[in-house]
């Protein structure tokens, strides 16, 4: 009798973190601007300045659009060089050595979405773990699981918007939310590694949404 009110214990604390997370990541795109304008987003072009490095800055434009198609150009000694992209079949990146840029083969694109917006027709988990501090701000953490891969998310316990997000090999801040049409998105993100080699913060100035590329901007 006990092991079975132990077992029944069990279940109803995992239907309620499955409950919370699930509250907490659709809060988030509650008050982000809703699913609804969401989804109505399908092309976004980003306007600022990454610094790599200590101090070395660039201008930086990131052309992005539905399904998984991007572009990241920066502008050196006054000259636009694209270093990383996806056009829909080739994933190509700045090969620095040979100062151009190469086709990677194995390249995965990441989707236009996060990963939590519809998480649960993506095939994905949601795990409740728990309050923790960045800094001076308590927010829930979120795991998301699908097969191996786990993302670990962090939403202010105050207002819901997303400040961290925990991947296998970088950890990405957001902060200094803006209005851009009907969303909140962020206008500064910081990424960083456990080996330190590709630490980047960019500060946006100007997000341009809903845009008509030209048909070719994505090829290699």
């Amino acid at each position: 009798m006990k092991n079975s009110f132990l077992i029944i214990a069990i279940f109803f604390s995992q239907i309620i973190f499955a409950q919370t997370a699930k509250e907490i990541i659709d809060k988030n795109i509650e008050v982000s601007g809703g699913l609804t304008n969401w989804k109505l987003l399908n092309s976004v072009i980003i306007y600022g300045n990454v610094t790599l490095g200590i101090n070395d800055e660039y201008p930086i434009k990131i052309y992005q659009q539905r399904p998984n198609l991007t572009k990241t150009v920066l502008t050196i000694n006054k000259k636009e060089t694209a270093i990383e992209g996806f056009d829909g079949k080739k994933g190509y990146a700045m090969n620095y050595a040979a100062n151009k840029l190469q086709e990677y083969p194995n390249y995965n694109p990441e989707s236009f979405d996060n990963d939590f917006i519809e998480w649960e027709n993506k095939g994905f988990e949601a795990k409740y773990l728990g309050k923790e501090k960045i800094g001076d701000i308590y927010c829930h953490k979120v795991e998301l699981t699908k097969n191996v891969n786990k993302t670990v998310y962090y939403f202010d316990v105050k207002n819901y918007m997303l400040l961290r997000e925990i991947k296998k090999e970088e950890t990405l801040n957001y902060s200094d939310y803006k209005q851009v049409g009907s969303l909140l998105m962020p206008f500064r993100i910081e990424s960083s590694s456990p080996k330190k080699d590709s630490d980047y913060v960019i500060s946006i100035y100007k997000i341009d949404t809903n845009k008509v590329f030209p048909a070719n901007i994505f090829k290699f």
